[in-house]
């Protein structure tokens, strides 16, 4: 790209439109899928989240789909930040990216 530059004197921004909203969402609902299973991986955390949200197993594969719920998995999360700052570095990612995720899951 240096060279580039220096042969015409000036370098070029390539501008990308910004990702739709159904493309936010999208991205929000797989983080929160990839959440959903870092959650369930730990027993003791599993149990936690059913009985925190008042989730049972059927309901909670019933709703994989369902942003709302969706967003109550991301909530759990951003209410205990120990495990939010845990999954996060399970995922690879910031914990404000969790919070963002499930206010995009609500809007």
């Amino acid at each position: 790209m240096e060279g580039q530059c220096s042969i015409i004197g000036r370098c070029l921004t390539i501008l990308r439109s910004s990702p739709s909203p159904e493309a936010d969402r999208k991205d929000a609902q797989v983080l929160a899928l990839a959440a959903l299973g870092w959650t369930l991986e730990d027993e003791n955390r599993a149990e936690r989240f059913l009985s925190l949200t008042g989730l049972d197993a059927d309901t909670l594969r019933g709703g994989l789909g369902d942003p709302v719920m969706l967003a109550a998995v991301l909530d759990f999360l951003a209410n205990h930040e120990p495990d939010l700052i845990r999954a996060a570095e399970a995922l690879a990612i910031t914990p404000e990216e969790l919070v963002a995720a499930s206010q995009e899951l609500r809007a």
